[in-house]
């Protein structure tokens, strides 16, 4: 597999860059959902919310990176046979998920320092709490951390369905291309 984008696909920086993230928001989902039903006598009750904002900030990382990636590596040209209409919806589809995961880690960000504390990485250094104190800070935060997350898991899957009826029912290369496979 080539390292760069090309013209036809996508390089395995980019398919990793793609596949991680993929991995990691549904990964952050799941252990967020059962870390709310936590009860203060489960040994998980401090690990788990210190695990999801350890790997909440090592994303936000990753999606800094992601976003100079794609910024200054040119993308695969649009598949041809898909109408404007699919490639406006493809180019919405992936500013919703670009905007829903920062959305959800900065609000995340304002849940966790709302009272002062910083957030502990990985017990290896500390991302200060600059932003504190807003009215409602941690409750505003919250609820839209919540709702944003569940957005996001929707469009993600939405996104994931139409990558399987492109390759299934279209036949097309999408699903091939972010899989870092040369099209035919």
């Amino acid at each position: 597999m080539q390292l760069l984008n090309s013209s036809s696909r996508y390089g395995l920086v980019s398919v990793l860059f793609h596949w991680v993230v993929a991995l990691a928001v549904f990964a952050l989902f799941a252990v967020g959902l059962w870390m709310t039903d936590l009860t203060y006598y489960s040994q998980w009750y401090r690990t788990a919310p210190a695990l999801h904002k350890s790997v909440g900030v090592v994303l936000f990382a990753v999606m800094l990176l992601r976003v100079v990636w794609r910024l200054l590596t040119p993308q695969p040209a649009p598949i041809s046979s898909h109408s404007t209409a699919v490639q406006l919806l493809s180019r919405l589809a992936h500013a919703a998920l670009y905007l829903g995961i920062f959305v959800v880690m900065i609000s995340g960000y304002l849940i966790s320092t709302a009272e002062g504390r910083g957030i502990s990485v990985f017990d290896l250094f500390e991302i200060p709490a600059l932003i504190t104190g807003l009215p409602d800070q941690a409750d505003l935060a919250g609820a839209v951390h919540f709702y944003v997350a569940w957005a996001l898991v929707l469009v993600a899957g939405l996104h994931g369905l139409a990558a399987l009826k492109h390759h299934f029912i279209d036949r097309d290369v999408t699903l091939k291309r972010m899989l870092g496979c040369e099209p035919k």
